[in-house]
């Protein structure tokens, strides 16, 4: 697998073998087969969890949106066609589930890895817990479609051109997106940070 900058393994990028078996996997679900859903389900439900609760701040609704993708996977296995990996496949409907919901529900809480954000955006030595609570409010007021290529790109590991799979769009408009996410991010820390210190 491969590795991206904060040394952590590609959550984009699938072993080979691993790769073909979900594809198999895919198959069987597509000819009906419900142990091969559940297999799936299992392979993929700890990571989407983590990405969604994280994402939602809300546990309960990545539950129904992993539960809903799972729904499209099993109504829709036979019209795969190996086209792009099978990760990019189910975190691509993930995705459309997930700005559906972000849609519906007013204010959404998000949080990001703080070895992928911390460095580049803040320069004084903050405590993590600090630091953890900044990003969660500065991420919170990002766009959707902006907050959800941030989390796919730090949190999974996912390249742009891989995001720009998952979102349907050019891989200039991702490049956009986590340019203005980065710029809006850099400037909301230190305002967020300087509240939090102004208290009494």
């Amino acid at each position: 697998m491969g590795r991206n900058d904060t040394g952590k393994a590609d959550a984009g990028q699938r072993a080979p073998a691993s790769a073909a078996r979900e594809v198999e996997l895919i198959a069987r679900i597509g000819a009906g087969d419900r142990k091969a859903l559940e297999e799936l389900y299992n392979l993929y439900h700890r990571r989407m969890a983590r990405f969604l609760t994280r994402l939602t701040h809300r546990y309960d609704l990545a539950e129904e949106i992993i539960n809903d993708t799972f729904w499209v996977v099993w109504r829709k296995a036979g019209e795969f066609r190996g086209d792009s990996q099978p990760s990019t496949w189910i975190f691509g409907i993930a995705y459309r589930k997930a700005r559906n919901a972000f849609r519906s529900v007013s204010r959404l809480a998000a949080q990001t890895s703080l070895e992928a954000l911390s460095a580049p955006l803040c320069s004084e030595p903050f405590g993590a817990e600090e630091l953890r609570d900044w990003l969660q409010q500065a991420l919170s007021q990002l766009p959707p479609e902006q907050r959800l290529a941030v989390q796919l790109c730090y949190e999974l590991g996912y390249s742009c051109e891989e995001i720009a799979a998952i979102t349907s769009c050019p891989v200039n408009t991702v490049k956009t997106r986590l340019f203005h996410a980065r710029a809006k991010l850099q400037k909301l820390l230190p305002r967020l940070a300087g509240e939090e210190n102004d208290q009494p």
